[in-house]
């Protein structure tokens, strides 16, 4: 906009006073003022307001499906054991793979569940059933665990997301929730996208704010249609984030934590979900990739577990020494675990009748292992635990009511599947 004055524009006096009319007009239109824009980053109410919102969820996601066997659940001198070698754990008994060293020293913080049976043994639906608890094949449109996170602890008028994830994660978004708790997705390494940094000075951007709130005031009088009033909440929310995006910038505070994470883009997502949790981000997953070993299954996993136990470990002792992991959640798991029998190729396949996934802070009694397979790991051999026990035994430990009951038109959708039922054992 020209701002020297010609017919059709405002005088600097006039436009003053427009804007003020313009923000009035926002307020009694749309019932609310303008949300606040970002002036907590400046206070030490950042820790305030994330206790305020209770309980948060860390997902650190195994693209592809790590190994049961060669993680958690290991069968040593077994014809399916493989050729790594177990040590021992802060748990007396228990042992788990050399390459988790760092973790092993974590187990006492750690819900072990070696029982999941699960039934969608492919990528895509399996991704979309470990992230919703629901099949893909119901053509339903489910929620992710983090949408129903964002739904229930989230705030409608915070300057963050309330749902963030990054690296490969999931497939279903917000599903019937709505675009209100859809997902911001950023690079592996947390990078905001490049379409963040603005390109008109601030008092263009500001005028040109002022006008679209105005013509969005007039235009919802007479259409108040949800796709309409979903477009005004996301822009508004993006204009929140643009003035709080400083906390997504990690090049000041990496270097004093790159050595307990690791120095990996994956090591780098961790510290940032720890980053914000503490800023009140109810809910973040962090991917890391490569884990589908059909071929070199060995290889594979010696190379991925180097960079995940120092950032899963880092991230927990990051988690207690700022007092955070009492009400943060963290779950580590993929969509399928690896078959026992190792082929040809010295690859493990994709396997869905047992394999293990972990869980850890917030809500969860540490240092319980959780049901049992068989002495190759080829079954469940006690306490099976299937997709909506797990999501169950989540939302159960976030304090979401796991039958919370929604309506897509007329059909009432529940949380978690008929029957599902959290694991008590596990939850503090």
């Amino acid at each position: 906009m020209n701002p020297t004055h010609s017919p059709g524009h405002c005088r600097p006096h006039e436009h003053l006073s427009r804007r003020a009319l313009l923000k009035g007009a926002l307020a009694t239109t749309a019932g609310a003022t303008v949300a606040n824009w970002g002036g907590i980053f400046n206070t030490q109410a950042v820790a305030a307001e994330a206790a305020k919102r209770g309980k948060r969820c860390i997902l650190l996601w195994m693209n592809g499906g790590a190994s049961q066997l060669d993680t958690f659940d290991m069968k040593p001198g077994r014809p399916t054991g493989g050729p790594f070698r177990e040590i021992k754990t802060k748990l007396p008994g228990y042992r788990m793979c050399e390459y988790l060293p760092k973790m092993a020293q974590q187990v006492d913080k750690l819900g072990i569940i070696r029982s999941m049976r699960t039934q969608s043994p492919d990528h895509p639906d399996g991704i979309y059933h470990m992230h919703t608890c629901y099949k893909q094949s119901e053509r339903m449109p489910h929620p992710e665990l983090g949408a129903m996170v964002a739904k229930y602890l989230g705030k409608a008028d915070a300057d963050l997301p309330s749902f963030v994830r990054m690296g490969p994660t999931g497939n279903a978004g917000a599903g019937y929730l709505g675009p209100r708790h859809a997902p911001f997705d950023l690079g592996r390494t947390g990078a905001l996208p490049s379409f963040t940094s603005p390109y008109l000075p601030a008092a263009n951007e500001s005028r040109r704010s002022d006008l679209w709130r105005f013509m969005e005031a007039e235009h919802r009088k007479e259409r108040g249609a949800e796709p309409f009033e979903s477009h005004r909440v996301a822009k508004e929310r993006a204009w929140r984030l643009l003035r709080a995006k400083s906390l997504f910038d990690t090049s000041k505070d990496w270097p004093a934590h790159e050595a307990l994470y690791g120095a990996t883009d994956f090591g780098r997502g961790c510290f940032l979900a720890r980053k914000l949790v503490e800023a009140g981000v109810p809910f973040v997953e962090v991917g890391q990739d490569n884990y589908d070993s059909h071929a070199d299954n060995f290889v594979c996993h010696k190379a991925n577990l180097q960079v995940l136990d120092p950032a899963w470990s880092g991230l927990l002792t990051d988690l207690e020494r700022t007092g955070q992991l009492s009400d943060t959640l963290v779950v580590w798991m993929g969509e399928v675990g690896r078959t026992p029998q190792i082929n040809n190729r010295a690859g493990r396949d994709h396997f869905i009748r047992g394999w293990t996934i972990v869980l850890a802070g917030g809500g969860i009694r540490g240092g319980v292992v959780y049901g049992a397979t068989d002495a190759d790991g080829r079954d469940v051999a006690e306490k099976p635990v299937s997709e909506g026990d797990l999501f169950a035994t989540i939302y159960t430990a976030l304090g979401v009511d796991p039958r919370a009951k929604h309506y897509v038109g007329t059909r009432p959708i529940w949380a978690t599947p008929e029957g599902s039922k959290p694991i008590k054992e596990l939850l503090a």
